[in-house]
């Protein structure tokens, strides 16, 4: 196997990319002989990853291999990886062995994702396996579709083919049905990438977890990237593709699915095998794994009088919701932390807004005792009209009003979310 390491030339291979560029830190990249050319996925924890093969990258030109980074960058992008699917393919059970007639539209579906995307990076920069609209077994096909409205067509084309073949009286047997005589054949299309660790159609709960995780994940990514674009420019992303990701990144927030990404991104996994479930990939052959995740979460809460009871009774309800997930240890602070008021948060227990402190506000104290006590991650829920602390270390979270969301006391990378009630 070549020595080639691809980590070595992303900076070279997207100097002119800053978009992609700023995408690319946030996903690894791994060599593997599993993989006969390249990849992206979901791992169990809902980062991403990319798996390429070191002999394929090795044999491609510098434009190729950025080609095919940045075709790996757009299926994140538009979802392909978390479980966009048509309609008809969403409800097929991921756990379980799909027929020969799903296989061919999950192939159609792949397909269509390759055409959309390719259009947006030109067959100079592609390997020469590539499907492109308007290239080869693709010549009525336009640029600059969604992935569904080829996929829609290409299954039109394929049951227009099954009709023509069935009229003219083919005897040729079952395994020519998917093509005719001389027509489509989905199973001889050029794809030079793999799509075998994408969801096939509904995923898990394990599964689910992870792509949820993994879609804030990709939004917060996409907003950062966006961000160095301000000073560097885009790049050859185009106006089409440009707006898809700005509408996916200024979409309104919704706080309890926030609130809910914090708390599982929180979480350390503890993974065993077991006969019982089943393994995707090697069925019957090696155990599946069951991933068992918790996690303990400091909520501190400031008593200065910033955080009205109607916002405490809209989190705590939340916080119900997610008692199967972590476990909650409510710190109330204003100067100081309270401690002999410290208790953990007990799904459907009833918890009225009760002042224990009376003084003003400051966040050092209870990022002290957070930092003191291991948390494995740390919400706040205050106004902010206080000096920033200094660095937690864990991961923490600000929640607040909208109108101090809008306008924070001061500047911060960590997250800060309106809690709109």
């Amino acid at each position: 196997m070549s020595n080639f390491n691809l980590n070595d030339h992303v900076y070279r291979l997207l100097q002119n990319e800053p978009f992609f560029a700023a995408l690319s830190r946030r996903i690894d990249k791994k060599p593997s002989k599993a993989i006969p050319t390249a990849g992206v996925r979901v791992n169990e924890e809902g980062h991403f990853e990319m798996l390429y093969n070191a002999d394929f990258f090795a044999g491609l030109t510098d434009e190729q291999k950025q080609g095919v980074l940045i075709h790996e960058f757009y299926h994140l992008i538009f979802e392909h990886v978390t479980g966009r699917l048509p309609d008809e393919l969403a409800g097929i059970m991921s756990n379980r062995q799909v027929s020969k007639a799903e296989q061919t539209l999950f192939k159609l579906w792949n397909i269509g994702a390759d055409l959309a995307i390719n259009y947006h990076i030109g067959t100079d920069r592609l390997p020469e396996t590539c499907c492109f609209p308007g290239g080869k077994n693709f010549e009525d096909m336009p640029g600059d579709m969604t992935a569904e409205w080829y996929y829609d067509k290409l299954k039109k084309k394929m049951e227009e083919q099954g009709k023509d073949d069935s009229d003219s009286g083919d005897e040729a047997g079952e395994g020519n049905k998917t093509k005719g005589q001389g027509g489509f054949d989905p199973d001889a299309v050029g794809q030079f990438d793999c799509h075998d660790d994408w969801g096939k159609g509904q995923a898990t709960p394990e599964e689910q977890a992870a792509m949820d995780i993994a879609k804030e994940r990709l939004k917060e990514a996409l907003k950062d990237a966006a961000n160095e674009t301000v000073t560097r420019g885009w790049g050859t992303v185009g106006a089409s593709c440009r707006k898809e990701i700005m509408d996916r990144i200024t979409s309104k927030v919704d706080w309890r699915k926030v609130l809910r990404y914090f708390v599982k991104t929180s979480q350390r996994a503890n993974k065993r095998s077991t006969p019982k479930r089943l393994n995707r990939r090697y069925a019957g052959i090696h155990p599946g794994r069951k991933v068992n995740r918790t996690a303990s979460i400091a909520i501190s809460i400031d008593q200065s009088g910033s955080v009205s009871d109607r916002m405490l009774a809209a989190f705590y309800s939340e916080l119900n919701k997610l008692s199967d997930l972590a476990s909650f240890t409510v710190v109330p602070f204003d100067t100081e932390v309270a401690e002999d008021k410290v208790f953990i948060w007990k799904k459907g227990q009833s918890h009225p807004k009760m002042r224990y402190c009376y003084g003003g506000t400051c966040f050092e104290a209870p990022t002290a005792y957070v930092n003191k006590h291991s948390f494995d991650g740390h919400i706040v829920l205050t106004d902010m009209e206080a000096p920033k602390p200094k660095a937690s270390k864990c991961q923490r979270m600000w929640m607040t009003s909208k109108a101090c969301a809008e306008r924070p006391y001061f500047k911060t990378t960590e997250r800060v979310v309106a809690i709109d009630v």
